[in-house]
């Protein structure tokens, strides 16, 4: 085993690697960009070397940079974690010319899994099914319209050298190919410096299972699978493992394809392979075809380890370190269901938008497991994806695993930025998803439903507590607190949940006991147990003051503004016309000059941020009167790009 290695990564997956090896008796050694220099990594690390600016190119992917740390601190070998560094077979090839090891697959596993056309050839050749569709090397546009006319529509572009959802897009008719396919190629450029597509059929009620896989460099095994359907924007949000309603049969089938990839390309380490399987008929032996193959730890790898028992970190280790398997396939099994839900900062309602922010405030439930890599205080920051944690659970049925998933989100608190955990909480009791009857539409045909909240108002009792809460009454010290020399102190506290106010008079007694009156009705408040009782009643939900707002935890957080009495109003109107930048971000196209006439939801100018590619369109038909940021130009969230005049369009 090695005395001691460098993780050349971040996040919640350094921190998991650390995990490990400390459990091991592995020396650790962190690398981290200048945005990173108070991350938790680094903290738990026991060796920490900077390596360059916050933006990836000047750090995690420096290869030369991560090497040099690594014989520096006398490590013998790099862990890539995922993402960055850990599909780039030049890398692997530097390190072992380094003299070290790489914890992963052989270069050679890597370029062969890498494009995803040639993948596809090779798993043919393995007998592995695949998907109909055109892998060739030609990509002239028109070429790859007739491919598409051939296959059938609907059809999927897909970066060959993609990952992630990123330059892929969903064709429904000839007339939108030509627009798809230029846009798909420029976000692959974008994500991998590579442009190349291919096209094939798209399953109409897609399941994604994976497998996951496991070799020596010699021999592999597979450690069953894993349900990824539930995605939005080609983006895992809940995985499981198993995957409901899978038989034997095609397990066996799916397992038995999955090793044959493996053993095509001698593959070293922990894999994934990755299948589309068309679930309009049920789960059957024939009806699934190999998408690709990630020749790295996945994300979701903790719902696997639930229901083996395996460390899949230790094995990596091991095997990297000249061991054998572990453990042949005889010797695995299934026990009981495991789900993992990926907690992001972003903004649903607003498209899933990914967000920034303080984290001003997190809690996580202890009885989950909650993997992450940031803690409170920590800044959630434009450079990097935005996952704040996974939270996974496990039970001896699919049932239980998933309540006991409901009641993790319901028990994380996060504050400081907006996030996804009441929409992972509605998903949780959506009837469907509980049913097992899932495709990765569902979350497309369901969003209204899935992201409807009470915005409106708010139930009085919720209304007391966080009233109460807005005071900081429980927990204080202040004898004196409520108390004033002819008659009791009263105060009117004013909660803004969007432009709805909600004016509450709060009557201090004691630093637990309140009396809080809402639209005349008094409610007697007292803080014990760790939370609020409200006229006798508990409150399931719990009601916090964090700086200037006040939250309410629970199965659907809401944060209110508390309105100080003292500040004046903002100039109505100011912003009127303005296309403001909905995250921090680089311009990455400007479509309109000044002057130029656009129809409601022409597309103004591309953001690109957090690796994805957003599109900005006219709110409205009207005129561009000034054109504010130019392409190339990097912008805060909020920053004015453009300006319209609308009345010259009615005009």
């Amino acid at each position: 085993m090695f005395d001691t290695i460098l993780i050349a990564n971040r996040g919640e997956i350094a921190v998991r690697i650390i995990r490990t090896a400390r459990a091991l008796g592995v020396r650790t050694v962190a690398v981290y960009s200048e945005a990173d220099a108070g991350a938790l990594h680094v903290e738990q690390a026991d060796a920490a070397v900077p390596i360059g600016g916050p933006a990836p190119r000047d750090s995690y992917l420096r290869g030369d940079a991560i090497i040099a740390a690594a014989q520096a601190t006398g490590a013998q070998a790099i862990h890539p974690g995922y993402g960055f560094l850990s599909e780039n077979p030049d890398f692997v090839e530097a390190v072992e010319a380094a003299g070290l090891v790489f914890i992963g697959p052989s270069a050679s596993a890597i370029r062969a899994m890498g494009l995803k056309d040639a993948a596809k050839a090779l798993m043919h050749e393995a007998g592995v099914p695949v998907v109909p569709g055109y892998h060739g090397a030609n990509q002239d546009p028109e070429h790859l319209a007739g491919a598409a006319e051939a296959i059938g529509y609907p059809v999927l572009i897909k970066a060959v050298a993609g990952g992630g959802g990123k330059g892929m897009r969903l064709v429904e008719t000839p007339a939108r190919f030509m627009e798809a396919l230029d846009s798909a190629k420029g976000e692959a450029a974008t994500a991998f410096g590579n442009d190349a597509v291919l096209v094939e059929k798209f399953i109409q009620k897609p399941r994604h299972i994976e497998v996951q896989v496991f070799g020596d460099g010699s021999d592999a095994v597979h450690l069953f699978e894993r349900d990824c359907s539930l995605q939005r924007r080609h983006q895992k949000v809940i995985e499981e493992a198993p995957a409901p309603g899978m038989t034997a049969e095609m397990r066996a089938a799916m397992g038995q394809a999955a090793v044959r990839a493996a053993r095509a390309i001698g593959y070293k380490g922990a894999g994934t392979v990755e299948f589309i399987v068309d679930g309009s008929r049920g789960l059957r032996p024939d009806g699934f075809w190999f998408m690709e193959m990630n020749t790295r730890l996945q994300v979701e790898h903790p719902v696997t380890e639930a229901i083996t028992g395996v460390d899949l970190v230790e094995w990596q280790l091991r095997v990297a370190a000249g061991e054998g398997l572990p453990l042949r396939q005889a010797d695995l099994a299934i026990n009981g269901h495991a789900f993992e839900a990926r907690l992001y900062a972003e903004d649903v309602p607003a498209g899933f938008l990914p967000a920034t922010g303080r984290l001003a405030h997190l809690r996580f439930d202890p009885a989950a497991r909650n993997d992450s890599g940031v803690r409170a205080g920590d800044v959630i920051s434009p450079w990097y994806d935005p996952m704040i944690a996974k939270v996974i659970t496990h039970g001896p049925s699919r049932a239980v695993a998933l309540r006991r998933l409901g009641a993790a989100l319901a028990g994380t608190e996060v504050a400081g930025t907006v996030t996804n955990l009441t929409f992972l909480g509605a998903l949780t009791r959506h009837a469907r998803f509980a049913a097992g009857d899932v495709d990765t539409g569902l979350i497309a045909r369901d969003i209204d439903a899935l992201t409807a909240t009470s915005a409106a108002g708010a139930p009085e009792l919720a209304l007391a507590a966080l009233a109460a809460a807005a005071l900081d009454a429980p927990g204080g010290d202040d004898g004196l607190r409520g108390f004033a020399l002819w008659a009791p102190l009263r105060h009117t506290v004013t909660l803004m949940a969007g432009d709805d106010a909600h004016a509450l008079r709060v009557e201090p007694h004691a630093p637990d006991h309140v009396t809080v009156t809402h639209d005349a009705q008094a409610m007697d408040c007292r803080f014990r147990a760790g939370a609020w009782w409200i006229d006798g009643v508990r409150m399931a939900a719990r009601a916090q003051r964090i700086d200037t707002q006040v939250v309410l935890f629970g199965p659907q957080a809401r944060a209110f503004d508390i309105r100080d009495p003292l500040a004046r109003a903002a100039a109505a109107g100011a912003g009127d016309g303005l296309v403001l930048a909905p995250m921090p971000g680089l311009v990455k196209a400007v479509f309109v000059a000044a002057g130029e006439v656009v129809e409601a939801g022409a597309r103004l100018a591309v953001l690109e941020a957090m690796k994805m590619e957003h599109t900005l369109s006219a709110p409205e038909a009207g005129t561009v009167a000034e054109v504010l940021a130019e392409a190339g130009a990097q912008v805060e969230a909020g920053a004015a790009l453009m300006r319209l005049d609308t009345g010259a369009a009615e005009a």
